[in-house]
């Protein structure tokens, strides 16, 4: 047992790590969502601040849009030319996408400030995506309202965890000392 505990050391600290960076980021962000519902921002921070932010680079495209508070659910309603084209839920906001990330890249760390600088640099890239993702979303509904399976379901999830994919993989590549150290 100990032979394998000693050959496979890497493996197991990199799933102990991630397992412990990504449950400490989860109930940290559970926690964020439990003290947040009684915010002025509906129906949380992020997710508030995510619709806000389609909102402007809808109408900074030529789109009238508006955004509303859902009145039966936790989401903002996004509002095309008078169309309920969608709605922007918790789930939307990339905070889930980026703590899986985040636990990704502090399992297979590299130098401090390197690490630091990559997980902050990559949050913001997919933040961005993410955001340009609800953006062409909504669009995309507002014109082709029958894809809206494949277009939600299937094109723009690959999308979003397409770059999370490139990001670790740039991650792998470049910068961890855990690669490194093996090769």
């Amino acid at each position: 047992m100990r032979e394998l505990l000693v050959k496979y050391k890497l493996v197991i600290r990199f799933i102990v790590t991630f397992l412990a960076v990504y449950g400490v980021l989860s109930i940290g962000y559970h926690l964020y969502l439990s003290f947040s519902s009684g915010s002025k921002f509906y129906p949380d921070y992020m997710t508030n601040l995510v619709a806000r932010q389609t909102n402007t680079l809808l109408n900074s495209i030529g789109y009238d849009t508006n955004i509303l508070p859902h009145p039966h659910e936790p989401s903002m309603k996004v509002i095309i030319n008078g169309k309920f084209v969608a709605r922007v839920i918790e789930g939307c906001n990339a905070v889930s996408i980026i703590i899986l990330f985040l636990s990704f890249v502090v399992a297979f760390a590299g130098k401090f400030k390197t690490t630091f600088l990559y997980c902050f640099a990559g949050s913001i890239v997919i933040y961005a995506f993410n955001l340009i993702r609800i953006v062409i979303l909504s669009a995309g509904l507002y014109h082709y309202p029958w894809r809206r399976e494949i277009l939600h379901n299937v094109i723009f999830p690959m999308i979003i965890y397409g770059t999370v994919f490139v990001l670790w993989m740039v991650w792998v590549n470049r910068f961890s000392k855990s690669v490194k150290s093996n090769a």
